[in-house]
């Protein structure tokens, strides 16, 4: 994917891995395959989320597909460490997936369509993946969502040279909210999407560390670099607006986030 603007090193990896693990309940609740089901999982990268969809749906077969190889070989470590046997992981890009028309009963993605250019596009070609009745299920969030105490301009700062070398390289970090019309746009009836909010404070130490410190905050500061030599920002910008992110994460700081989740249906 070559508009992943958050990189492939390994802190990438272990960013992602900090991710699922943090919000697997959140994000995951409600998904459940049936037994013998054919599942498919565009995008599946590392393989972070991968590992919640198989063990939450034992009795399906899910085939884990992403285009780099790279990515792939963690995901195979990652589901073979974890002992699942239901899932088939092989590279492949999702505008141009190696399969038949009708040859998944369900399509799962999760943080894949901000990084592509015409998410739509995407939609409409994985549609045709789907039997009669199937359904596909999108999880995205929203970086404008984003709500924090005390309140900071430099670490919004921070937050929008994310977002803007993510435009950049074709994607769209505010997607979450855009998921119902997208899916509806694609010919998928019954949609239904709905907010996941994640909101940390003081009593909820383990969020300030899996998802403030460990997931968004490592997220933001993955950037630094590029941003810079972008110039969207200075070193001392930019490092100041991560102390700020940093700050709302101590006991007496709050942070927000929202997530959207979206099904819909092929008749």
């Amino acid at each position: 994917m070559s508009g992943y603007v958050h990189g492939y090193d390994g802190r990438e990896a272990a960013r992602l891995e900090d991710q699922a693990r943090t919000l697997e309940e959140l994000l995951h609740a409600g998904s459940c395959f049936p037994h013998g089901s054919a599942v498919l999982e565009a995008g599946c990268g590392t393989g972070a989320q991968t590992v919640a969809l198989a063990r939450r749906s034992p009795g399906a077969h899910i085939v884990a597909m992403d285009i780099s190889a790279e990515s792939l070989a963690k995901a195979r470590a990652r589901v073979s460490a974890a002992g699942l046997c239901n899932v088939e992981l092989q590279q492949a890009d999702l505008l141009a997936a190696p399969f038949a028309p009708a040859s998944f009963d369900h399509i799962f993605l999760c943080f894949v369509l901000e990084h592509l250019p015409d998410p739509a596009a995407a939609l409409a070609s994985l549609r045709a993946l789907l039997r009669s009745g199937g359904t596909i299920t999108v999880i995205e969030g929203d970086h404008a969502s984003t709500c924090l105490h005390p309140e900071s301009t430099v670490a919004r700062a921070a937050i929008s040279c994310q977002v803007e070398l993510q435009r950049r390289a074709g994607g769209d970090a505010m997607i979450g909210r855009s998921l119902f019309p997208l899916l509806a746009g694609a010919g998928f009836t019954a949609v239904h999407a709905s907010p996941r909010l994640v909101y940390v404070d003081g009593s909820t130490p383990e969020l300030a560390d899996g998802f403030i410190r460990n997931t968004f905050i490592a997220m933001v500061a993955g950037v630094r670099e590029p941003a810079i030599a972008a110039g969207l920002t200075t070193p001392k910008s930019f490092d100041a607006g991560i102390r700020a992110l940093h700050r709302a994460a101590e006991p007496d700081g709050v942070f927000c986030y929202t997530f959207f989740k979206a099904t819909g249906r092929v008749m």
